[in-house]
């Protein structure tokens, strides 16, 4: 731990090798980081990916991946994987939804179709799958409306109660979430309860969904003296650089986010103080790498003025090498967090990195 913040270096053991923390997990969606192989992962010094219970149980179906291997040997990645519990997308991705203290019934995103979700469902949705980590059941209200956040704190207390009462595999660890919207006292109380279940792992959930950074910041203030310091914390859905850097000053261990990937295919690139849109015209003669000290594959062989050729054109490859890009620049930026923790140099790294971030607008976990 950095005597001078709330960071950690830590060491979680998965079934599928060691994850040292803190750690960005790129997010496969669909059982694929999209652009990328594995094995570029690999070559990126991936550690940990992200998969999504709801649109695998929807396609091609959890069952089908549990034939087949499970989800390392479906996708081929032979690394920790994470798997949500499906419950963020059942709130914001489903039209018509109808929730009890049961569970959830939605209305598919892809074909209309009507299905239920409850705690023992998406555990064993997760079984099925196989990841090394899986999450409770959880229900992410709207972060500012006290009363709802309240009534739906009981809610989330007791579906993860069945999740672990459902849990059958001894070979996956079972994180529960702490909900609480932007309430001191909420969060406070959610951690609680579930610390009192013993669990492997807490996830800080209901954050980065349109509450301002300031908000998310204070409520990680709040979580971090609480939670257990010898058990990873997984704050969801949260890769924006600064945010990232401001989580793991406040003893964030585990990152996820679609950001990297999302906005490459958009024709942005992350640099250092924010990100470029190589759809400008500025770049449109510059010969320089989009990030001159990256050494990446796409900053080590391209120009900007190429890469936004390519993204004009539409080209495959334009999003590939956005992608590694992106998802290089947020895995050296841990990597060098590792590095900056381990020699107490972690503050005056924060403080530099971050006099290039503006703490502005609205915070966005872009799931």
């Amino acid at each position: 731990m950095d005597e001078g913040t709330g960071a950690r270096n830590g060491r979680f053991h998965t079934p599928h090798g060691i994850l040292e923390t803190p750690v960005f997990a790129p997010v496969g969606t669909q059982a694929t980081v999209k652009a990328l192989r594995p094995s570029d992962l690999t070559d990126l010094g991936a550690t940990l990916l992200l998969s999504n219970t709801y649109h695998l149980y929807l396609r091609p179906g959890d069952e089908l991946i549990r034939d087949l291997g499970g989800l390392h040997q479906f996708m081929g990645w032979d690394g920790p994987i994470l798997t949500d519990s499906g419950g963020f997308q059942v709130f914001s991705l489903s039209d018509t939804r109808q929730i009890d203290d049961d569970g959830v019934t939605f209305k598919s995103h892809l074909d209309g179709s009507y299905h239920r979700f409850t705690p023992e469902k998406s555990v064993a949705i997760q079984e099925n799958l196989g990841a090394d980590v899986i999450m409770a059941f959880d229900e992410c209200p709207p972060p500012t409306d006290r009363d709802y956040v309240q009534q739906s704190l009981k809610r989330t207390h007791a579906w993860a109660e069945r999740c672990v009462q459902a849990k059958t595999r001894d070979d996956q660890a079972l994180f529960g979430i702490v909900q609480g919207g932007i309430f001191p006292d909420l969060r406070e109380e959610s951690a609680q309860f579930l610390m009192g279940l013993d669990l492997p792992g807490y996830a800080i959930g209901g954050l980065a969904v349109g509450e301002s950074k300031a908000d998310m910041y204070a409520t990680l203030d709040v979580m971090n003296p609480i939670l257990p310091k010898d058990k990873p914390r997984y704050l969801m859905g949260v890769g924006a650089p600064e945010d990232v850097v401001n989580g793991v000053l406040r003893g964030v261990d585990i990152f996820d986010c679609v950001l990297p990937t999302r906005i490459a295919r958009n024709g942005a690139a992350l640099i250092k103080g924010g990100r470029i849109n190589l759809r400008n015209a500025k770049f449109q003669h510059d010969p320089a790498p989009v990030d001159e000290t990256c050494s990446c594959y796409a900053c080590t062989h391209f120009s900007r003025a190429y890469l936004r050729h390519l993204v004009k054109a539409n080209e495959i490859l334009g999003h590939i090498l956005l992608t590694t890009h992106n998802v290089h620049f947020l895995l050296e930026l841990v990597r060098q967090m590792r590095s900056a923790i381990r020699q107490g140099e972690l503050a005056s790294f924060a403080a530099d990195f971050l006099s290039h971030y503006p703490v502005v607008g609205p915070s966005q976990a872009g799931l």
